[in-house]
């Protein structure tokens, strides 16, 4: 079973976090907000939060991709990675542009960890019932 894919999604993954929290330094700054506040000019207020809701969403998306690629297929996992790695991506580019605009990218990327967890979840289930 060849995990490249979901590997290489979850290094990504872990990069965009990496380019969220130097975002972040960089915001503090620019606006003058020093650690640890979290609040100040609301420009760094909006790169905060696509750090911090990048963050939240890791949290699900980690364990999903990999649980959906072990009872699944690594192939589809990384594909759907993929998909959340670009939802994320617009997440951001639109909420720091317009904070109104963030939707689109939230849902592609939840849609696309959602569908990993419930993927895992029924993969998990069938092989448990077939007694693998």
């Amino acid at each position: 079973m060849a995990l490249h894919l979901p590997a290489l999604v979850t290094v990504l993954a872990l990069l965009l976090f990496v380019y969220s929290f130097l975002a972040v330094g960089k915001a503090r700054v620019t606006y003058g907000v020093a650690a640890p506040a979290t609040t100040g000019h609301a420009a760094f207020e909006v790169v905060y939060r696509v750090q911090m809701n990048t963050l939240e969403q890791l949290v699900l998306f980690l364990p999903a991709l990999w649980l959906f690629s072990h009872y699944v297929s690594p192939l589809w996992a990384g594909l759907l990675g993929v998909v959340w790695l670009a939802g994320r991506v617009l997440y951001a580019v639109s909420y720091v542009k317009n904070p109104k605009n963030r939707g689109p990218g939230f849902i592609i990327s939840f849609i696309a960890s959602i569908t990993l967890l419930l993927g895992s979840a029924v993969g998990m289930v069938m092989r448990m019932v077939a007694g693998v």
